[in-house]
């Protein structure tokens, strides 16, 4: 269960991972009783966030979001962040065939779950919207992620670790471009809604 991996992995990764890959958890189970939970996390800290507090920016007053507005926004957010995961487990998965043991898209959707983690808890942050508080956690959260993904890709492709080194770096520039994208329309939802809505 990832609720029971999510402290693991946070602390002793390259352990955890190891417990993982022996794991059978399917992908219906990571959405439904998992992912679809910690998703949530950064959707409704967000939704709170900027309809209770607004985001603030220096001397600008705080810019809230009708709530109608703010539940329209996180059920896009929401949408966007569990489809990331899958995208991400899909470029895991496409760069794994020239390896022998290629895992299943399922699994490759797993470990991306896994190692999204930390980008989710990060999202607690937006509970209370500052723009340079919410920026520190979302680097942090990446970075953590990015450490996931490189102690965790050897364990889960049984590749040694600079053929992991390689597959990792690879799969990092792609999930931040990822990231990128998402951030951006996250930041023109949660930012601009005020102004359109």
């Amino acid at each position: 269960m990832m609720f029971n991996h999510v402290w693991g992995l946070l602390t002793h990764p390259g352990r955890e991972f190891q417990q993982i890959s022996q794991e059978k958890e399917t992908l219906s189970h990571l959405y439904t009783r998992n992912l679809l939970v910690l998703a949530a996390i950064p959707v409704v800290s967000s939704f709170i966030g900027t309809t209770q507090f607004g985001w603030m920016l220096n001397d600008i007053p705080p810019m809230k979001v009708s709530m109608f507005t703010a539940g329209y926004i996180a059920i896009i957010f929401y949408a966007m962040l569990l489809a990331a995961v899958v995208l991400v487990g899909q470029v895991i998965y496409r760069l794994a065939r020239r390896y022998e043991q290629r895992p299943s898209l399922e699994r490759c959707i797993i470990f991306a779950g896994y190692t999204a983690t930390p980008m989710f808890l990060s999202g607690l942050v937006a509970l209370y919207p500052l723009v340079w508080l919410c920026l520190l956690a979302g680097i942090i959260g990446l970075c953590y992620c990015a450490y996931l993904l490189y102690s965790g890709i050897p364990t889960f492709m049984n590749i040694d670790r600079s053929e992991g080194f390689i597959f990792s770096s690879s799969t990092l520039a792609i999930g931040v471009l990822v990231l990128e994208a998402l951030l951006a329309i996250t930041v023109l939802l949660w930012g601009y809604g005020a102004h359109f809505w």
